[in-house]
């Protein structure tokens, strides 16, 4: 999909509202955990050391913004990804820490032998 740039204003909203929604770092970790597949919340709360009411309202942001779905058992709930690009994302995030973590390791390494 091609977009014009400069982004249409209802998009530049919507693209900050995915980057806040992934700007928990228990957000993060649940979906982590639900990369390995389904869970529940009680299961989701072993990986985020935190209340299953914490967990819950992590999840229902996770998916306001499309990221993860809930399918209902009974009386249990269980979530699993409903945007797998979103690991993409992540681990274009990562390499780049690496690369900034390794020129940040060079400049250091330089200067000390000057």
């Amino acid at each position: 999909m091609a977009l014009s740039h400069p982004l249409p204003d209802q998009v530049v909203e919507l693209v900050a509202q995915r980057f806040r929604a992934l700007g928990e770092p228990i957000r993060i970790r649940l979906l982590e955990r639900l990369r390995e597949g389904e869970a529940s919340v009680s299961e989701l709360v072993t990986v985020s050391d935190t209340t299953p009411q914490n967990v819950s309202k992590h999840l229902n942001v996770l998916m306001q913004n499309g990221l993860v779905e809930r399918r209902k058992r009974g009386t249990a709930s269980y979530y699993r990804v409903a945007d797998e690009s979103i690991y993409e994302i992540c681990e274009q995030v990562c390499e780049s820490i690496d690369r900034q973590v390794s020129e940040l390791g060079d400049l250091v390494a330089a200067s000390r032998a000057a």
